[in-house]
């Protein structure tokens, strides 16, 4: 493949993937949590946890697959969004320790927390799907590196908007908002993990 193709590869790649991570519920959820969170901790945990996800579609996110079977890979969605139902729960019930959290910019626990929720909502998620796809016609550099850029733009516009919102909202809304964000995206991906052919414009071929 010359110079030229690899570019156009890249280009294509880096199109679809951040245009389909734009609107997925993974963005969502980065916003709610980086309303409260390091701006920067918040960016480098879920950038982090894109470029794990991408390697993994790209090397063995394809025999993973054919390996667990569809239903293994439902749980994997179920087990993060009972993660963010729980996390949603704990805001909920501990808005002190929220407010707390955001005065102090607690930089590790951000990223770690960033990292773990975008980690386990990208397992199995559409976007790790039409990576190992996508492979197939661009190789599988090309699509990491393309792949792993296009979400870390993506994660960088999320935790804009997050941080944009916390600065324009009271406390209490904003912790109301994040409830009710995380509680949505939970049960979306419990449902989607449980039922996947209730969605049928998420069901994507897999590369196996």
């Amino acid at each position: 493949m010359d110079f030229a193709s690899a570019l156009a590869g890249f280009a294509v790649v880096f199109l679809i993937i951040g245009g389909l991570e734009i609107f997925d519920r993974t963005g969502l959820a980065l916003i709610a949590y980086a309303t409260r969170a390091h701006a920067f901790a918040s960016w480098a945990g879920a950038a982090l946890a894109f470029v794990v996800t991408s390697a993994l579609s790209v090397s063995v996110g394809a025999v993973l697959l054919s390996a667990l079977g569809p239903s293994r890979i439902g749980l994997v969605r179920v087990a993060g969004g009972i993660f963010l139902l729980g996390y949603a729960a704990w805001v909920y019930f501990h808005p002190d320790e929220e407010e707390e959290l955001r005065r102090r910019e607690d930089v590790r626990s951000a990223l770690v927390a960033a990292f773990v929720t975008i980690f386990l909502l990208e397992l199995g998620d559409s976007t790790m799907i039409f990576e190992i796809v996508l492979v197939a016609d661009w190789g599988w550099l090309i699509v990491f590196l393309a792949g792993s850029a296009a979400l870390a733009v993506v994660a960088a516009w999320n935790v804009t908007v997050g941080r944009a919102l916390g600065s324009r909202i009271s406390a209490r809304r904003l912790n109301t908002i994040i409830v009710v964000v995380l509680t949505i995206v939970g049960a979306l991906t419990i449902a989607y993990g449980l039922a996947p052919g209730a969605f049928p414009s998420l069901s994507l071929p897999t590369a196996v």
